[in-house]
């Protein structure tokens, strides 16, 4: 903290950004300094190049964005442009990342301040880049309740278990929550009260399509 404060009251940086302009004889001649503080302050600035992503974005000073959603987002999306090129949505993929620090990335990269930094960095070769792990996305059927009725050529259990799987909530009675019904032969009084209410119907083949188009084996 000393050092940066010192360099701060010098003018000799602004940003971090900047921290790749200093100039070794200037640093030597300053109180406290010599070559050999120089030399090392060198050296950590040329291995910053390598250093990890995640650590560059909590050295911009994201507003709430600390380690942990540094490490998501560098995870998630492997670069810097990646990060400051998607949506607030997107970001919100990323676990531990919620509205607000997906609001704030968002906020830095759109702002001239932020992207003025991001390119002087990359003029300087400060680019790191990460391989990325695939950001879950919602499970396909997640939102939607399922009440099952009737005979299906699989056992209620096993039904169940394929919806539940997809991320869907499977219930034992209608009502106006219910996304779909699911009719098998001798559906009883669930199939009255779904038409009653207007609750989606389904039997077993318009299932299966719906479970197709969602990506769910049946």
């Amino acid at each position: 903290k000393r050092l940066v404060e010192q360099l701060l009251s010098e003018g000799l940086v602004s940003d971090p950004a900047s921290l790749w302009d200093l100039d070794g004889e200037r640093l030597a001649s300053l109180p406290h300094w010599g070559e050999k503080s120089a030399a090392n302050l060198a050296r950590e600035i040329v291995a910053a190049h390598t250093r990890p992503l995640w650590r560059l974005l909590v050295a911009l000073g994201i507003r709430h964005v600390g380690e942990r959603a540094a490490k998501a987002l560098a995870s998630g999306f492997g670069s810097l442009g990646a990060i400051g090129g998607t949506t607030a949505a997107d970001l919100e993929q990323a676990e531990g990342v919620g509205p607000v620090i997906a609001a704030s990335v968002v906020a830095f990269f759109g702002s001239e301040e932020g992207a003025a930094l991001v390119r002087r960095l990359r003029e300087r070769g400060v680019d790191p880049r990460e391989e990325t792990m695939p950001v879950a996305g919602p499970p396909p059927l997640a939102g939607l309740t399922f009440v099952l009725t009737g005979a299906l050529s699989r056992s209620r259990e096993e039904a169940a278990a394929v919806l539940e799987g997809g991320g869907a909530r499977v219930t034992e009675s209608v009502s106006r929550r219910t996304s779909y019904l699911v009719a098998g032969e001798d559906a009883g009084s669930k199939l009255a009260k779904a038409r009653e209410l207007g609750v989606a119907v389904l039997d077993e083949d318009g299932l299966r399509r719906l479970l197709a188009e969602k990506g769910v084996a049946w």
